[in-house]
């Protein structure tokens, strides 16, 4: 029997031996007992076919919360000494390691394989509408800039018949719980041709109840009025994202993006007023013109806004990358010292404003999901950045835009000639992947429930995988060891658990586990991770 074989025998025999007496186990011993009991489930729950009778034991003790994570520790030296560039591990392997040799003959294998397995897990929906009408210059998203709305009317043309072949390879299988819109700037469409965007949706996939389903959009507060929030919480969408980056005049000239706080906190109320179940609030902190002063005033203005959610993003200047940042001068940009004193004063003035640091760069109020989420041991991560739906597949259409089904992620063509050529041919306009194998998905599992929880079991790991973790990860462990002779965890026979002065550096501790990675020669594409 080959690895793979080996591997889910061992894995569903351990699991129905652990599981078939689950009141031998006192699941209220401690919270960390119950967080093991979801991580093992969690790992089973891919794995296996019939979960049937462990998910209604998993759906129990979700319902129970563990306390609220505290705040992190800040040490600037040590932020200081430890910074360096690598992921974000909004996969793993992340997209640098994606191929060509990954096809959409590939892809439809893995939508066969998860619908042979007996899943039925409601999906994750992401469309990507790439047109801003005007360029931000620190942008790195794939974008295209164009006040043209005709170009739009086209390009929706062929992201509907995309749309199309995945419902048809997904049918039976096709509910969704979750929908995100991203760009460029989704609000570029015009109503018109939002709802007959949202009307090809629904032809085509079961969507949960409004009450059950998160359905976001990214806004830019510049481009619509509040009459047009109405009509997007009409459309469907209870979840709203808005850019911000810097409330500062003198920030936002200096990037391009002019716009007046008085249109943001309109929006904001509008959102309110048309029933959003949340609302976010983006920033970014390293831009040109910008210190702890300016910082602190945005802060101010954002606080007494109130969103749900806050995420606070580090700029990574990397012109030689990304064209549009050669227009920022490099001179007005803040020093490093200068950016760790404003991610200091970010997390000291949200923080004690109420806000749970949820991990990396976002913050949440804690009665928002992401924060219940991360209590109860389901938060998850994906390419739109932290996730409550762990167990659904991200099905992904529009242009560069990046699945996650079974073991496997698929990224589309990145330019729309060559997204409509594959779609004129009637193939998925999928450009490259990756087939992950089994250390692939352990290691995928170690480094989302450390960037999730900031702890990791050991026997869960175990228990789920046909292994001995000290010696499997013998030199991760001994590295783990030099990270937390520095104070960023701690380590034991059963436990990894990074510290509050660890957290802002769950990057570098990640990284260990990185089989792809090579420190000595970190991709110049990599941001720092502080």
């Amino acid at each position: 029997m080959d690895k793979t074989g080996l591997y889910a025998v061992s894995a569903r025999n351990t699991h129905m031996q652990h599981w078939q007496e689950p009141r031998q186990v006192d699941l209220c011993q401690s919270a960390r007992h119950l967080r093991r009991i979801r991580l093992v489930w969690s790992m089973w729950s891919v794995q296996v076919a019939d979960a049937s009778n462990c998910r209604s034991l998993y759906m129990q003790i979700s319902n129970e919360s563990t306390p609220a994570v505290a705040a992190v520790a800040f040490d600037a030296a040590l932020l200081r000494k430890l910074n360096q560039l690598g992921p974000r591990y909004t996969s793993y392997p992340t997209a640098d390691r994606f191929s060509e040799a990954f096809t959409a003959d590939d892809y439809q294998h893995a939508v066969a394989r998860r619908r042979d397995m007996g899943a039925r897990h409601a999906l994750s929906l992401y469309l990507h509408i790439p047109f801003c009408n005007t360029i931000c210059y620190y942008c790195a998203c794939n974008k295209v800039v164009s006040k043209n709305t005709a170009k739009a009317a086209l390009y929706l043309t062929y992201l509907q018949r995309e749309i199309s072949m995945q419902a048809a390879l997904f049918e039976g299988m096709n509910q969704v719980e979750q929908l995100h819109f991203g760009g460029g700037t989704p609000t570029f469409l015009s109503d018109d041709q939002m709802d007959g965007l949202m009307a090809h949706l629904h032809r085509n996939f079961e969507f949960a109840a409004d009450e059950q389903g998160e359905y976001s959009i990214e806004i830019d507060p510049r481009t619509v009025t509040p009459a047009r929030i109405v009509t997007l919480r009409r459309q469907g969408f209870n979840r709203i994202s808005l850019g911000v980056q810097d409330f500062d005049p003198a920030v936002q000239q200096a990037v391009n993006r002019i716009q007046p706080e008085e249109d943001t906190l309109k929006i904001i109320d509008a959102a309110r007023y048309a029933g959003f179940r949340s609302v976010s609030i983006d920033l970014i902190y390293g831009l040109p013109r910008q210190n702890v002063i300016s910082m602190s005033q945005t802060l101010n203005k954002v606080i007494a806004a109130s969103p749900d959610r806050i995420a606070i993003y580090n700029y990574a200047h990397m012109p030689h990358i990304f064209k549009p940042q050669r227009r920022i001068a490099e001179s007005e940009l803040p020093t490093p010292d200068a950016k760790i004193d404003m991610l200091f004063l970010c997390i000291k003035r949200l923080t004690d404003a109420g806000y749970v640091y949820i991990g990396m760069d976002h913050f949440a109020k804690p009665d928002d999901d992401l924060a219940i989420a991360q209590r109860q041991g389901r938060l998850h991560r994906n390419f739109q950045g932290y996730s409550t739906h762990a167990e659904a597949d991200l099905v992904a259409c529009g242009v560069s835009a990046i699945s996650a089904v079974g073991a496997s992620y698929s990224q589309n063509e990145k330019t729309l000639e060559a997204y409509y050529q594959r779609l004129d041919r009637h193939e998925l306009p999928i450009a490259r992947g990756i087939k992950l194998s089994m250390d692939d998905l352990l290691r995928r599992l170690i480094i989302q429930h450390l960037m999730c929880h900031f702890e990791l079991s050991l026997a869960s790991i175990e228990i789920a995988h046909p292994i001995k973790f000290s010696e499997y990860f013998a030199s991760e462990l001994a590295q783990l060891e030099l990270l937390a002779a520095d104070g960023l965890l701690n380590l034991d026979d059963e436990w990894i658990t990074v510290t509050m002065k660890g957290r802002l550096l769950i990057r570098n501790i990640c990284m260990v586990f990185d089989r792809y990675l090579d420190p000595e020669k970190s991709p110049l594409r990599y941001s720092k991770t502080i």
